[in-house]
């Protein structure tokens, strides 16, 4: 029996029909936005707490649990990308990790000097990465790990992972309210490892603040000379999505993308590179940097 009108008219379930109407067309919004949402990164914006140093302080950061992890479970492959088998990972590895995040967190961040800082700020995320990888595993994507707060929220980047000298910091607060505003350096996108095959590599061992030009330079020049950063087809220019979204960070246009590109690339790319002037395309891979190790890869492991 339909229910009887009101007596201004208005049928008893119009207030329903009506949140009804408002959620399918939020839904429809979010339908159109979410891709938009998803791709869109967040923009250098300083979090002036962190600025705070000991440029005179010698104090040295033990990494040595992060290298051993990253040792046993990272596999280099031949196509030039780094995997790591998550799958594999031993309960008592998973506990090292999370007792070597658990160190870091305690340690006094703003009383070491600037390279230290760097390197702990790598470190932290891309530890901080693989656990939250490990505790959502099997997945197939880090994007489906959907853990930061908000409507539009893709991924784990903005949820609070830690507390760093009491506060609350995420992936997206190291990345983009730490490292890029106060170091200022592009090379920083080569260094934290979102682990997604698209993105650079995660290395084989921790940063260090002893090597850290080193490691970084090694990182921007394996990442440009692969072709999932750079690839030039017929004459045209296709680049990692991570140029379009950080655009500013590599100079700014597209003339001081390509000079970036072509200041790390082989000789043979950047002969290639001097003769584009336009990028044509971008792409990612946001696939799982996942693996599962042969027995060949494990003796090896063994045996080193």
């Amino acid at each position: 029996m339909l229910n009887p009108p009101r007596p201004n008219g208005t049928p008893r379930n119009a207030g329903s029909l009506s949140r009804a109407a408002v959620f399918v067309a939020s839904l429809a919004v979010w339908c159109l936005l979410a891709p938009a949402a998803a791709q869109a990164q967040p923009e250098s914006e300083l979090w002036d707490y962190w600025t705070a140093h000991d440029a005179a302080s010698t104090v040295s950061i033990d990494h040595g649990a992060w290298n051993l992890f990253l040792g046993k479970y990272v596999f280099p492959r031949d196509d030039g990308i780094n995997r790591l088998a998550y799958g594999n990972v031993l309960f008592y590895d998973r506990s090292a990790l999370d007792q070597y995040i658990a160190s870091l967190a305690a340690v006094t961040v703003t009383r070491l000097n600037r390279n230290e800082q760097m390197a702990y700020w790598f470190n932290l995320y891309n530890s901080l990465t693989v656990q939250v990888i490990l505790d959502a595993y099997p997945v197939s994507s880090i994007r489906d790990i959907d853990i930061s707060p908000g409507f539009f929220s893709d991924g784990p980047w903005g949820k609070k992972l830690v507390e760093v000298e009491g506060k609350p910091v995420s992936l997206d607060d190291i990345e983009h309210r730490i490292l890029r505003p106060i170091w200022n350096d592009p090379r920083i996108h080569y260094a934290v490892s979102c682990a997604a095959l698209g993105c650079p590599n995660i290395g084989t061992g921790a940063f260090t603040a002893d090597k850290l030009d080193e490691y970084l330079d090694n990182s921007a020049r394996a990442y440009i000379n692969h072709p999932r950063a750079v690839r030039v087809r017929t004459g045209e220019l296709v680049l990692s999505s991570l140029y379009r979204w950080y655009t500013d960070d590599f100079g700014g246009s597209v003339e001081a993308v390509i000079r970036h590109l072509a200041a790390y690339a082989d000789p043979a790319l950047a002969a290639t590179l001097d003769a584009v002037t336009t990028i044509d395309g971008y792409e990612y891979d946001w696939g799982l940097n996942d693996v599962a190790p042969s027995i060949k890869d494990r003796l090896t492991k063994r045996g080193s």
